[in-house]
Order: C-alpha cells, then sequence, then structure tokens
C-alpha cells in the first residue's frame, strides 16, 4: 500500500540565534523582565527549539512569524508558572519585589489573544512535557495550571456577558438627553456599568472563597444589579416598577426587590441576602461610605419598593461622586490581585479589547472562529459561532424589556442556576445521614455496615472537598478570613454530594431487593469500588452544578482512587436511579461518560488493562512492557491520613477486612459466592445517552445482562450470569460494544459530511471493529478517533477512492468532539521511536501515525474488509445514500436514528422527528424501539407521544364551540419546506446551549 506523504512545512534556523535575540529583546525591552527570569526563557527555548521546529504546521496558521509568538508566549507563561510563581499559605503568587508580568501583558506584546492561546496551548504541553518535567519537577502540571486559567477565562467571559444582559434589561444603554446634560451626566451610563463589574471583582477577591463558583459568581451578580436598581437615578431606569408583571409585590402594594430578582434569576432568597450583606460590607470598608437603612431614606430611588431588609448608601452613584468611587474600586483591585492572577479581568467589559479574540464559548471548551487553518479556504464552516461579548445591533429603548415575553434564553450561567435550584429544593431538604429505608439494608447485609458505609462518605467527600489550611486572610479589616469562607463552600458542597450519594444509594438498594426478592444485598453494599463510584458520581454533580473553577474533572478520580473504568461502570446505573436528576446534569453525565471512552479509558494506569489482560491474554506482553496496568486502589486509612481526616478511626480495621474481600484490592482469585442477578432486565454497563447514540436496533448481545456486582467484582472471578465467562472477559465485552457504538455513530457522522455511500461506511465500521477486536493495542494509550480516521482513509484508499487524508482531517476538524491534539498529536512507545532513532515514547502527526504503524498492523485487516475490484469501488462512490429498498442484505452497521424532521406525506404538509432530549429524559422508555413527537409542543410535562396525541384528538373531536376553527386542515400550507430545512441549523445551535451533542448545518461536497 502506498504511504501517505505529510505535509512540508519550513524549519528554523538550525543555530536559532535570531530567534533567541527576539526572545531576549521581548524579555528586556517590552516586559522589562529580571536578568534571571531572561536566562530562564532562554534556557527552556533552547530545550524546547527542535520540537518547535518539527510542530510549525500543526500551530497556529503555519506560518514561521505567527508560530514563533505562539511559542514565545507558552515559553513566557512556563516560566512565570513554574519558576516565578511560589506557594505562599496555600496559593501561588508572585514573591514581593519581582516583576509581577501576568498572562494578559506577554499577550498584548506578542500581539496574541486569549482564546487562540488557549486553543494551542495543548500543543506545547503534550509535546514539551518531558523537558518541562525535566526543568520543573514531575509535579509540573499541578503547578502549570492551565486547566484552572482557561476556566477562569470561560467563566468571567459567561459571567460579563450575562452581567451585560442583565445590566440592560434594567438599564439604558444612553442618555437621551446627554447632549443637553452636563459632561458628568452624559458619561453616566457607561460609569454606571464598569462601577457593577468593577464592585462585582472586589466581591469576587475579598468575599468569595478561592474556589469561585459559577452560582456563587452569579449570585454575587444578582446582588450587584440590586445594588445599582436601589441607587442609580430613575431616569436611566429601562423599566417601570409598577407596570412589570415580573416583580414580586408584597401585600399586593410595593415591590419586593429581593424576591422578583430570585423569580428572574432563579436565585436563592437566602444566599442573595447573605451575598447582599457582603456586598454592602465591601462598599462600607472600601468606598467608606456610611450604610442606612432603606426605610429611613427619602429617596424616589426606593418608591414602591419595600424597604424591609434593604441597605441603602447616600451618594454612593450619583453623577459627581461615581468618579471617585470607580477610581477606589480600580486601586483595589490593583493591590488585591496583584501578583496573584493571570488574567486582568477587568478586560471583560471591554468588548472591543482585541486581547479576548473571536470565539464562542460552549461546555467550557473554546470554539474558534478567528484566524482560519490551512485549507479552510476549501469550504465554508458549517457553522458559525458569535462571540457573547459582542454588542446588541441597536440601544434598547425606554419600554418594559422586563416583561415575560422577553425572558432570558437559557445561557451556561442560567441553566448553572437552574440545577442549583433543583439542588436546593430536591436534595437539601434530604437528611445528612442514612434514611430509615437505606438503614434498613445496611443492617440486613451479613452484619451490620452503616457505621462503614457513612465513615466512607465522610472520607472521600472530604478528600474531594477539602478543608482549607489555616493562616491566610483576605486583605482589608473585617472582611472574613479566607479559610473560613473555603471551610464554609466545602462543607456546604459534602453536605449536598452526601445527601444525593443517600439517596441513589437507596434507590438502588430497592430496586436490587425487588429483583432478588431478599433484602440482604451484602456482595453490593460491601463493595469498597461501588460505593467509590457512586461517591465520585455524587460529587461531580455537585461540581458540574456550581462549576468552580478550581475543582475540574477528572478531580475526582484522582481523589476517590477510582480510575475511568471504573466510572464508567456507574454512570449508567446513577442515572436511571435518580428520576429528579436534571437534563443538564444528565447530559454532563453523558458527555463525561463519550469522554472516558473516547481516550481515558486507554490511558496509562486504566483499570481496564487489569481486566482485559485477564480476557485477552495474548495481550498481556504489551500490556506488561507498556506498564499499563493500574495501580492498586489505595485503602481508606490512606486517604484519611493524607487528608488528616479528624475523626477516630475506630472501625477502620473492619473496613479494610472487608475491602480485602470486596474492594477487590487483596484477593483477585478468590471464587465467587455472590447473589445471582441483579437487575436483569437491564444493562448496567449501557450508555445512558438514549438513541442520539446508543439506540441501534440491530446490535444483540450474546450474553444475558450482567449484574452490577459482576461489574465491580475481581476480573477472574466466574460470572455470576453464567457462560462460563469471567468478570472480565463480560465486562470488556460489553465495553468494547459500547466502543463500537460510540464509533459508529461518529462515523456516520464523518461519512454524511463526507457525502459517501452505505458500502464505504460499513466497510469503515467493520474494519474498526475488527481492529478493536483483532488489534487491540493500536487503542493503548491513544484516542478512538484517530483509529477512525485511519480507517476512514484505509477503506477510501483501498477502494481507490480520490480522497485525502487533509480532506478527511479537515472535514473532522468540523465534528462536534474535534480537538486538534487527535491528529496532530498521536501517540507512539519507545520501541518505535527507537527505530525512527529518538528515544523514550513521543508523538506524531496522524499521517506518520498511519504510514509507520496502523498501516503494518491493519493490512491484512483492511484486505479482508474491503475486497473489492476497481469497478466495484467507482460503483459504490457512485452509488446515492441509504440503502436500496429493493436489497435484502442487512446492514452490518448500526441504525443511527435520523434526527432531523422528515416529511411523512407526499400530499399534506406533515412532519415527524425523533423525541426530543427533554422528553425523552423525562420518558425513559427504555424498552421502546422508537419514539417519535410531533413538531410543536406537549400538552403536559412528563407524558408519552401517544397521550399528547389522543390529548389533541380528544380536544378536536369534542369540542362544543367553533369546531370548525379547531380543525387541522391539511390542505391549507401549514409551514413550507424550506421553512423547515431553514430552521434546522438554528434548532441546533440552541441544542448546543448545555448539549454534549451537535450537528452541523450541512455537509460540504466532496472537492
Amino acid at each position: 500500500m502506498e504511504e501517505v506523504q505529510p505535509p512540508v512545512t519550513p524549519t528554523i534556523d538550525s543555530s536559532g540565534d535570531r530567534s533567541e535575540a527576539t526572545l531576549l529583546d521581548l524579555c528586556q525591552k517590552v516586559l522589562s523582565l529580571e536578568g534571571r527570569i531572561c536566562d530562564e526563557a532562554l534556557k527552556l527555548f533552547a530545550k524546547t527549539k527542535l520540537i518547535l521546529s518539527e510542530n510549525i504546521a500543526n500551530i497556529g496558521s503555519g506560518t514561521m512569524e505567527e508560530v514563533e509568538r505562539f511559542w514565545f508566549a507558552f515559553i513566557l507563561y512556563s516560566v512565570k508558572m513554574l519558576s516565578v510563581r511560589k506557594e505562599v499559605n496555600g496559593q501561588s503568587v508572585v514573591p514581593a519585589g519581582v516583576n509581577g508580568f501576568h498572562l494578559c501583558q506577554i499577550l498584548r506584546a506578542l500581539k496574541l489573544n486569549i482564546v487562540d492561546f488557549f486553543r494551542e496551548l495543548p500543543q506545547f504541553i503534550v509535546k514539551s512535557g518531558p523537558v518541562l518535567c525535566e526543568l520543573y519537577g514531575s509535579d509540573w502540571e499541578n503547578r502549570f495550571q492551565a486547566k484552572e486559567v482557561q476556566a477562569n477565562f470561560v467563566h468571567l467571559s459567561l459571567l460579563s456577558s450575562y452581567y451585560k444582559r442583565g445590566y440592560r434589561e434594567f438599564f439604558l444603554t444612553y442618555d437621551a438627553n446627554a447632549e443637553s446634560t452636563s459632561a458628568n451626566s452624559a458619561s453616566y451610563l457607561p460609569d454606571s456599568y464598569r462601577f457593577g463589574w468593577l464592585l462585582f471583582l472586589a466581591l469576587r477577591n475579598h468575599a468569595f472563597s478561592r474556589f469561585k463558583d459559577l452560582v456563587t459568581c452569579t449570585n454575587g451578580l444578582v446582588s450587584i444589579l440590586a445594588i445599582l436598581i436601589i441607587h442609580v437615578p430613575c431616569r436611566f431606569r429601562n423599566f417601570n416598577i409598577q407596570d412589570s408583571s415580573r416583580f414580586v409585590k408584597k401585600d399586593d402594594k410595593d415591590v419586593d426587590l429581593i424576591a422578583s430578582l430570585c423569580k428572574i434569576y432563579d436565585a436563592s432568597e437566602d444566599e442573595l441576602r447573605a451575598t447582599m450583606d457582603k456586598t454592602n460590607n465591601l462598599i462600607e470598608t472600601i468606598l467608606k461610605k456610611k450604610p442606612s437603612t432603606a426605610s429611613a431614606c427619602q429617596t424616589d430611588k426606593l418608591d414602591n419598593i419595600t424597604p424591609d431588609g434593604l441597605t441603602y448608601f447616600e451618594d454612593l452613584l450619583d453623577e459627581t461622586s461615581i468618579s471617585t468611587s470607580l477610581i477606589t474600586l480600580e486601586k483595589d483591585y490593583t493591590d488585591a490581585v496583584c501578583n496573584k492572577s493571570e488574567l486582568d479581568e477587568r478586560i471583560f467589559i471591554n468588548e472591543e479589547d482585541s486581547l479576548l479574540g473571536s470565539g464562542s464559548l460552549s461546555a467550557g471548551a473554546v470554539n474558534i472562529t478567528g484566524i482560519k487553518r490551512k485549507n479552510d479556504s476549501l469550504s465554508s464552516p458549517a457553522r458559525t459561532f458569535i462571540s457573547p461579548l459582542s454588542p446588541h445591533k441597536s440601544p434598547a429603548a425606554k419600554t418594559n424589556s422586563i416583561g415575560g415575553a422577553n425572558r432570558l434564553t437559557a445561557t451556561p450561567v442560567s441553566t448553572a442556576m437552574t440545577t442549583a435550584k433543583w439542588l436546593r429544593t430536591v436534595i437539601c431538604p434530604l437528611p445528612p445521614k442514612p434514611s430509615p429505608g437505606l438503614e434498613h439494608f445496611l443492617k440486613s447485609c451479613d452484619r451490620d455496615i452503616t457505621s462503614d458505609v457513612t465513615r466512607r462518605a465522610h472520607v472521600i467527600l472530604e478528600a474531594i472537598f477539602p478543608n482549607s489550611s489555616l493562616g491566610y486572610r483576605c486583605a482589608g479589616g473585617n472582611l472574613q478570613p479566607a479559610n473560613l469562607m473555603d471551610d464554609i463552600w466545602s462543607k456546604e458542597r459534602r453536605l449536598e454530594a452526601i445527601k444525593l450519594y443517600y439517596k441513589v444509594l437507596e434507590t438502588i438498594s430497592r430496586a436490587e431487593a425487588e429483583v432478588l426478592h431478599a433484602t440482604n444485598l451484602n456482595s453490593l453494599l460491601t463493595n469498597e469500588r461501588f460505593h467509590r463510584c457512586m461517591l465520585a458520581c455524587s460529587a461531580e454533580l455537585v461540581l458540574a452544578t456550581h462549576r468552580s473553577i478550581t475543582m475540574l474533572f477528572p478531580a475526582v478520580l484522582e481523589r476517590t482512587g477510582i480510575t475511568a473504568f471504573d466510572l464508567c461502570k456507574a454512570i449508567e446505573s446513577f442515572i436511571r436511579h435518580e428520576d429528579s436528576l436534571p437534563r443538564e446534569l444528565r447530559r454532563h453525565l453523558n458527555s463525561l461518560e463519550e469522554r472516558l471512552l473516547e481516550s481515558m479509558v486507554w490511558e496509562k494506569g486504566s483499570s481496564m488493562y487489569n481486566s482485559l489482560i485477564i480476557a485477552r491474554p495474548s495481550l498481556a506482553l504489551e500490556i506488561n512492557q507498556l506498564r499499563l496496568l493500574a495501580e492498586p486502589m489505595p485503602s481508606l486509612d490512606a486517604i484519611a491520613a493524607l487528608i488528616n481526616f479528624s475523626e477516630e478511626l475506630n472501625h477502620a480495621s473492619s473496613v479494610q477486612m472487608h475491602e480485602g474481600q470486596n474492594g477487590d484490592m487483596k484477593s483477585p482469585k478468590r471464587q465467587c459466592t455472590d447473589y445471582h442477578s441483579v437487575l436483569v432486565e437491564r444493562n448496567y454497563f449501557t450508555s445512558p445517552v438514549k438513541d442520539r447514540l446508543l439506540a441501534f436496533g440491530n446490535v444483540k448481545s450474546k450474553m444475558p445482562p450482567p449484574p452490577l456486582q459482576s461489574a465491580f467484582a475481581s476480573p477472574t472471578r466466574p460470572n455470576p450470569g453464567g457462560g462460563g465467562e469471567t468478570c472480565a472477559e463480560t465486562g470488556i465485552n460489553i465495553f468494547f460494544t459500547k466502543i463500537s457504538k460510540l464509533a459508529a455513530v461518529r462515523i456516520n457522522g464523518m461519512v454524511e459530511r463526507l457525502q459517501l455511500s452505505q458500502q464505504i461506511r460499513e466497510s469503515v465500521y467493520r474494519l474498526f471493529q475488527h481492529v478493536l477486536a483483532h488489534r487491540t493495542s493500536l487503542f493503548f494509550n491513544r484516542h478512538i478517533d484517530q483509529i477512525i480516521l485511519c480507517c476512514f482513509y484505509g477503506v477510501t484508499k483501498i477502494s481507490q477512492m480520490s480522497l485525502t487524508f487533509s480532506e478527511i482531517v479537515f472535514n473532522y476538524r468540523k465534528q462536534p468532539q474535534c480537538k486538534p491534539l487527535v491528529f496532530d498529536s498521536v501517540y507512539v512507545d519507545s520501541f518505535h521511536c527507537r527505530r525512527r532513532g529518538r528515544v523514550g515514547p513521543d508523538y506524531v502527526d496522524i499521517i506518520t501515525f498511519y504510514n509507520d504503524i496502523f498501516v503494518p498492523a491493519a493490512k491484512t485487516l483492511l484486505v479482508e474488509v474491503v475486497p473489492v475490484s476497481d469497478d466495484q469501488a467507482v460503483e459504490a462512490n457512485n452509488k446515492p445514500e441509504g440503502h436500496c429498498p429493493g436489497s435484502s442484505k442487512a446492514s452490518v452497521f448500526p441504525s443511527v436514528p435520523d434526527l432531523s424532521p422528515i416529511k411523512v406525506s407526499a400530499v399534506h404538509n406533515v412532519y415527524v422527528s425523533p423525541l426530543r432530549g427533554s422528553k425523552m429524559d423525562a420518558l425513559i422508555v427504555h424498552s421502546s424501539k422508537s419514539s417519535y413527537a410531533c413538531v410543536g409542543e406537549s400538552t403536559r410535562p412528563y407524558q408519552s407521544p401517544s397521550t399528547d396525541l389522543s390529548a389533541i384528538n380528544n380536544r378536536l373531536n369534542n369540542s362544543s364551540r367553533n369546531k370548525r376553527k379547531r380543525m387541522l386542515n391539511f390542505d391549507v400550507e401549514l409551514v413550507s419546506d424550506s421553512m423547515v430545512a431553514n430552521s434546522l441549523p438554528l434548532q441546533n445551535q440552541q441544542n448546543q446551549n448545555g448539549s454534549d451533542t451537535s450537528s452541523s448545518g450541512g455537509a460540504p461536497l466532496k472537492t
């Protein structure tokens, strides 16, 4: 087979003298850095110079000048985070007396923006990781804080956009009488807007914990809006407080401002009042304003507003004093954040600042629409992203814009507030201990394990949400100590997680008991790994709700001692047994499962390899050579000692004894005597991502659904379901099925985008399955999309199609799950590196991987899977999409459901589409083959489409009045085909808000 030629890229000069001189000038003349820091930067550049020359084509637009600027930014950021910063009282800060240059200064000097920087940074981290480890120690990744800084940028972008929309809801964007007023009055509105943001930053830096989660910050913004409403002069308001239907009135007279804002923004009254107290405290402390009770003040700003619980500051936002307040807040920000933050958070309200970059933020990822890469001009992007920071097209008029019809659409911030409301109203009222029903199951085991379960829950959750170190305090008078605020935040999160854990555990226990007709669930409830996975799911949902920038996944895996493979086994069970879980949190767990399956499960140290080495003994040699096996799960006592758990370890010995028996830590070769069949009607290894991902009608399992307890049992134990298999063999077979299904969805998306035939689609899928089954080692330490891309090119190459690898990669870039590292950095082990004259493992581009590793390993499989002649290949390529109606040959490709509305009548204008995700989440009808819903809204929430249709028919047929007007006339054109077609991209774009699935508007034609 002919090899693919990798692209030829320019290289930097071998000596690097010109680049080093440019870097030195940047450090000395532009950033004014100390000599020691300049020397450190030059040293790191010299160490990574060769890596830079090999990866020019993979960074930015590929031009030498731009790549060099990116590399300088990576170098200086690395030196700043790993060499200049020091740990002081648990925080990473720049020591006093050192020039505190930060990321924003670096990017401004190099004419780069933050979005592009974070897009390209992973390339540097992966390729230069060994050098950074050699120079700065094995803990460099934790100190690098790239994920935390990026998450902070994402949060601040979302919060600033949220604040802008909120401000424009309540206040004018321009003064219509500005020309006839003074200069101070003309600048008042932009000044008041900036005042609110600076006051929020002061609140965020002084009064909030170091975790700075999105929900707490949103409560802070709502409190800022409340302060502005009662202090900004009435003539600048964009609402009439007496007319708006969205304001809550007390005793049908005056407006309760706090209750109204909580209604609008789904906030908690108690939390908002507490946050307002902190805001008022800041105003008094920093701005030196004297507080007064609102009831004692006579001002038109408080007319028709209930003064109970409100504080008023005289002259706080008067036109003559606002400039002084701005100067004070600017100075406070500089003093408080200097040498502590890599971002200048004031830039987020300046929409014209080029440092922000052009791009939208989705689910924590940065989607770029700015600089195009090479070959991007071949076709237009399938989707255009609009910056949330872009201004409105027209200024707001002085109308009642807070009416119910103009309620804010769903955003990541409003979604976080909605899920926080679920935690607050559904989970928080529960007791922080096992309920009587759960206690009954815990006491019905071979012995009473209640104390073991509760102690484990407290130890694991304190490891995930630790108490802060003592001694550090925030600057500023009578503000709360930072460690106290951190401890309060951690305690609240632990309480939420433990209540959710106990609730789900009881539901699972009840379901188990119904199936087994017994209350002794000893085998499952004494399994250490099972409990830790349930605790990890509970904690992750709490973290996903609050969205802290310092507690990012996979933190729960590291702190609980489990692996990605362990968590994969628990996600479906957790979702199925918590009916009240909001759609957004279900989607979060779904996206986590996809992330685990696509790459994390294949990483070194995954417990999947401990099962695979038993299920596939032929892979044992390679698994051991690459040292892929997982380390033993740390004991509970070891975790408790690591976090200095304060509780007396009275019953630790009993817990450890049962860990050895059921946690599979000490005796992996014991015979299995567990109960048979736990919830045998459901397969808990199956992914819960609904019809969108895994509703394949023709994928049939050859084995009965495995019990939940066997998923966590020792790999060498016999499967309780019978069949002569070990638990490892059963688990790996089902795991491979999940991988195949995920691959099928992604292969189908690429086939539609590339406009290929069904025959090619089936050949690619069949090849992927063969590689997974017979060349499993190709997946080790790699991403499944890397194998999919190679399968695509291999099939098209052997079918003699005119499709290049560049075209495949170009179209893959437009897939929703695309990450540049997939095709830019493919892992190659030490053995193959030695053949190429390199030492140690390395990362190569996808074309090099295909030529050097994939083709030699999978060439025989390619010939077996695609045995077609030239004429057959041409015919397959020219064959229209879709299966032939007259064909009796069954497709080997799973039946991926069509997510687009389908016109079901050639005469009438009737469309049918699959049931929406929101309804699917509520129904959870697992036995149904397909679920369809008519275009439109349901007549009742949480009911089936058939009930909806029956209700519609009854309403039409039984109406006694205006029956003629209520009839559906299919002879009248209700909606045009073009209107339906044009609505699809909009629908897809709307589905991206909080959704992990997105599809392009239309596939580009092949070139």
